[in-house]
């Protein structure tokens, strides 16, 4: 099972700390991948705001 989730931090510098710290570290045995969220698309499929995470549920 994927799964995701999404974190804010008050400064750029947290962020920053936060991603080189935890990208590429193991957790209950899986890789992380943890990045900045970028924009979704006009017209790309899904949308956060009516709870469609791309067909992924929990």
């Amino acid at each position: 099972m994927r799964g995701f989730a999404f974190v804010e931090m008050a400064q750029d510098a947290e962020e920053d700390a936060a991603i080189t710290e935890l990208d590429g570290a193991e957790w209950m045995g899986r890789q992380l991948r943890v990045n900045k969220a970028k924009p979704r698309e006009a017209g790309g499929q899904g949308s956060r705001a009516s709870g469609d995470f791309s067909g992924n549920r929990y």
